[in-house]
């Protein structure tokens, strides 16, 4: 190997430092650096890509700072640790495992996938890809079955990140004869034996998570990084309901904002929020009845304007502003348990 400039690397003063004559390992793994060279971290961490992967968290999630800086602060760890390895510097794998906490709607799943990408690109998962699995998934209805089920799973999620939502839900202390214990012990192998090929992020509400690491110490103990996804503000739902308006070419009219405001305080109070969930619900809803009111209206011409914009009649024909008690909106029924992801309605 001749030397030659590499990119990204530095002598003390600005020199371009030659690339040092290191023979590759025999695994193929890039050569070790001398002891005396300089990388420039800007410039690994551009050719990761890790810059790609936070901005499009911020394209994509309204607020949400803490999570945000704390990925930063794993994507700067990740890339520290590579560096380290490239001089020698030798250290047990990261332990990648994580934990989701926070209502419905708050982001988990997004930032899931966009980890997942993450860690691809840093080359800590060969794959990168994201497989969402619930309770059912996992746990079988007869002596027999869930063995295969939660193996079935891990194969498909090999290489990537196991996202498994409502994970208190394959703990059911109630029931002794409940096979979650089961599918928890396979899972506790992999992540312990595997955690090299395989990230495993348990997601839920808070609360029911404490109890199921409490009933669990073997699983808590494998969790490296547990992450809370606060509850959205009012004025950031105002500006996830604008995105999403836009994303599908609408606008809300000038007096639809203090309208759409006032429902989403309103939604807010009301049982069975969901956060982001209830806004993308709610701009659903008011496109229905935008499209309604075009249709029904006395005159049927109609203009880009009027099939982009969201009136505030289109906003109080909601159930919200319905003074009677009791009612809600057609929909407005969220799991209150059991498997799936535990979407509550607007």
């Amino acid at each position: 190997m001749s030397a030659g400039a590499r990119p990204g690397f530095a002598m003390p003063g600005g020199a371009v430092a030659p690339e040092p004559e290191v023979t590759p390992d025999d695994d193929g793994a890039p050569p070790l650096l001398a002891p005396d060279a300089v990388v420039d971290l800007a410039a690994e961490r551009s050719a990761t890509g890790v810059d790609d992967v936070l901005a499009a968290l911020d394209a994509e999630l309204v607020g949400l700072a803490p999570v945000k800086a704390r990925i930063a602060e794993i994507a700067a760890l990740l890339l520290v640790d590579r560096t380290r390895a490239r001089f020698g510097i030798t250290t047990a794998p990261p332990n990648l495992h994580m934990c989701f906490t926070g209502g419905p709607g708050t982001g988990k799943t997004t930032v899931a996938l966009r980890m997942a990408g993450l860690l691809h690109r840093m080359g800590y998962l060969r794959r990168g890809h994201l497989v969402t699995v619930t309770r059912d998934d996992l746990v079988g209805q007869y002596v027999g079955h869930t063995a295969p089920k939660t193996r079935d799973v891990l194969k498909r999620a090999m290489g990537g990140v196991l996202f498994i939502d409502e994970a208190y839900y394959l703990h059911k202390a109630e029931n002794e004869r409940d096979y979650g214990s089961e599918s928890i012990e396979i899972l506790l192998q992999v992540m312990e034996n595997h955690r090299d090929d395989v990230v495993v992020i348990l997601a839920g509400y808070a609360a029911e998570m404490d109890v199921f690491f409490r009933s669990n110490p073997g699983m808590s103990s494998r969790i490296a990084h547990h992450i809370t996804f606060p509850a959205y503000t009012a004025d950031e739902l105002e500006q996830i309901a604008d995105r999403m308006a836009d994303q599908l070419g609408y606008v809300f009219a000038a007096d639809a904002r203090p309208v759409l405001r006032d429902y989403l305080e309103r939604r807010m109070a009301r049982p069975r929020f969901a956060n982001a969930r209830s806004v993308r619900n709610a701009v659903e809803r008011a496109r229905l009845r935008q499209a309604r009111r075009l249709v029904d209206g006395a005159d049927q011409r109609v203009d880009r304007d009027a099939l982009t914009t969201i009136e505030a009649a289109d906003l109080l024909a909601s159930r919200v502003f319905d003074p009677h008690p009791g009612s809600s909106e057609p929909g407005e029924r969220g799991t209150a348990g059991g498997g799936g992801s535990g979407t509550m309605l607007v």
